[in-house]
């Protein structure tokens, strides 16, 4: 049996990490600024991190969910002080498209309704629903045409309004910053009047924080530069640290009700004891001011370099736009340089390191990409 063939792979074997560096089968050492898409939020191989999960491997690594576990009590109370809606609830899963799914399916289930709205160029999954809300038709199968979707413009508030007022939308999905639509930031303005339609309409807000949430934009989500809260809140990727682990954090104004909502493996005691320890980390060494610290560092002096037609991004979330495609330039700093980006699109490189990532290593890639420019 093979790889069912999904992906362009780099012919690159990744053996081993440490903080901000990975290491493949010949020794070769790479600066990562792609954290494994957004994933490796408190850096590869961090001993509190390893201490906490092999740990908990030790005493009891699963066990259902129709009994008590005390680390998902601890892991809810630990994120509600730390991102600042410590009076939401929390559902644990396993993936960013499962989190999706799950509030929209919850959206449906508070309101009744079936039409939700979405974005141009937005991504929130591959699985059934999820990649209904995904602006990408090559992504669905014929199985995935139950949802009514519709996309309006990113930024056009008014496009929000003329089809929120038909007041038939269960929810509107958007992302805190888009992603794999070239890190398109919402503008503040926007954000602050697509809460206030939604609350207007009795429309589920639903802020997909999955890649750009958990410190990544310099503030632990990224739509709280705008000030606002959301309904739902779906999160994933630097969660866990690598740990397969997801969630949404719901609204007070929902009310549980049993079988609507369920998951096998979803906040299981190895998920949990990864995810405690990720806040743990952040907390105790800082590291949403570092990404918002460090992130800033790195725009401003990306700016000042030559053949960049623009640099956008929040944080350790920033995307590099070039006039031209950057294929060559992107192998040529895997393979010469030995850093690790990630693009989108073909003209976009995006860096996503992990939050430890500091000014020295910064200069390190800024040093190496100008040479690649």
């Amino acid at each position: 049996m093979k790889l069912f063939d999904v992906y362009p792979l780099f012919d690159i074997n990744i053996v081993e990490g440490k903080g901000c560096y990975v290491y493949d089968d010949k020794g070769n050492e790479y600066l990562d600024l792609y954290g494994g898409h957004a994933v490796i939020s408190v850096g590869h191989t961090h001993p509190y991190y390893v201490e906490k999960v092999t740990g908990q491997l030790n005493r009891l690594a699963f066990y259902s969910n129709s009994i008590v576990n005390k680390l998902q009590a601890e892991l809810a109370q630990k994120l509600g002080e730390q991102c600042g809606y410590d009076d939401y609830s929390l559902f644990l899963v396993n993936s960013g498209a499962e989190a999706n799914e799950n509030a929209l399916k919850l959206a449906s289930f508070h309101n009744g309704r079936k039409k939700v709205l979405s974005f141009k160029k937005a991504f929130h999954g591959r699985t059934s629903a999820a990649v209904k809300v995904t602006d990408s038709p090559s992504y669905q199968a014929p199985v995935n045409d139950g949802l009514e979707v519709v996309f309006v413009p990113f930024n056009d508030i008014e496009a929000v309004r003329s089809e929120l007022q038909k007041g038939d939308f269960s929810s509107v999905i958007i992302e805190g910053i888009q992603g794999v639509g070239g890190i398109q930031i919402p503008d503040d303005g926007f954000m602050k009047q697509l809460r206030q339609l939604c609350t207007e309409t009795g429309t589920i807000l639903i802020l997909d924080e999955i890649q750009s949430g958990y410190g990544r934009s310099g503030k632990f989500f990224a739509h709280q530069y705008a000030d606002i809260k959301a309904d739902i809140i779906t999160v994933a990727k630097g969660i866990g640290n690598g740990f397969p682990m997801s969630a949404a954090l719901i609204s007070p104004i929902f009310k549980a009700v049993y079988g609507q909502l369920g998951t096998t493996f979803g906040g299981n005691h190895l998920a949990c004891s990864a995810a405690i320890a990720v806040l743990d980390i952040m907390k105790n060494e800082n590291l949403v001011d570092n990404a918002q610290k460090v992130g800033e560092y790195l725009m401003t002096e990306l700016k000042k370099l030559p053949n960049i037609k623009d640099v956008r991004g929040r944080g350790l979330m920033i995307g590099i736009e070039l006039d031209e495609p950057i294929k060559e330039k992107r192998s040529k700093l895997l393979f010469e340089e030995k850093i690790f980006t990630g693009s989108t699109g073909t003209h976009v490189f995006r860096l996503l390191p992990p939050l430890c990532l500091t000014i020295e290593q910064a200069d390190v890639f800024l040093e190496k990409f100008k040479k690649v420019l």
